[in-house]
């Protein structure tokens, strides 16, 4: 099964979140053979990037948009656990600082775009420059409508650069998302995870899902698909992601580069 072909976001598709069920596990069941395979996944995901930091030919950028308790924090934690930190790092975009503000948008998200040899995990990303800043209206429509375009020609450049692209969207239903801050609320060790804006943003569900349609609709290319992941249930959100990152690493095609020296002279004492 491919699961990228599944879950891709096909350019020119117009994207209506209604239309995708949350709770999708491709008739898979949880601890099935195919779901014990994960494992199986992670250790692909360990050897593959084993390989892209050695040809240091290619780059992975990883990116995660969700709404709040939507996963992003566990995906991430599950997807490192496949990757060797040493050539990996995760970065979190919140709320932008006072010099991040006195240059493009773009600018503080070039400088953690990942090396060749490296992956880098995006924990938010420059999608919020069209998600939060249109939701609260923090710049006018005028100046946010242009930013699709923007960003379309900022990931094609990328991509010409030998950054591979990987985008997921963690759809997770409304009820989910109740459910899992109620659990939040409920655990002492997760109570602090919950703040007044999270339900202040929830009240904002409708606004945020129309801007995020147009993400979807208007920023799914071939060189840097959006994917729409079922996150409802969390071990097939992680079985997917894990899948998908499998595939398009191993599309690479990538091989070890040849030894810089001719091991055959070699003489040990």
């Amino acid at each position: 099964m491919n699961f990228r072909k599944e879950f891709v976001v096909k350019p020119g598709t117009k994207v209506k979140l209604s239309h995708y069920d949350p709770d999708e596990t491709l008739s898979i069941e949880k601890g099935n053979k195919e779901h014990k395979g994960l494992e199986k996944e992670l250790d692909k995901l360990d050897d593959l990037q084993y390989l892209m930091y050695a040809q240091k030919k290619h780059a992975l950028l990883v990116i995660f948009q969700a709404l709040d308790a939507g996963g992003k924090d566990g995906t991430i934690r599950h997807v490192m656990s496949g990757f060797n930190p040493q050539g990996c790092e995760v970065s979190s975009f919140k709320e932008p600082t006072q010099e991040e503000l006195s240059h493009d948008y773009l600018w503080r998200v070039h400088k953690r775009v990942p090396a060749v040899g490296l992956v880098g995990i995006f924990n938010r990303s420059h999608y919020e420059d069209v998600l939060v800043v249109r939701v609260h209206k923090l710049v006018p429509q005028e100046e946010w409508s242009k930013r699709y375009a923007q960003i379309d020609s900022f990931e094609k450049m990328l991509a010409q650069n030998r950054v591979t692209i990987v985008k997921f969207f963690l759809h997770i239903s409304k009820d989910e998302q109740k459910k899992r801050f109620e659990a939040r609320i409920d655990d002492p060790n997760k109570r602090w995870k919950i703040s007044p804006d999270d339900f202040k943003e929830r009240k904002r569900w409708d606004d945020y899902t129309t801007a995020y349609e147009d993400v979807l609709t208007l920023c799914s290319s071939e060189k840097a698909p959006w994917y729409i992941i079922p996150a409802n249930k969390k071990w097939f959100r992680n079985l997917a992601v894990s899948r998908i990152l499998v595939e398009t690493m191993e599309d690479l095609k990538m091989s070890f580069p040849p030894a810089t020296i001719d091991v055959s002279k070699l003489k040990w004492k």
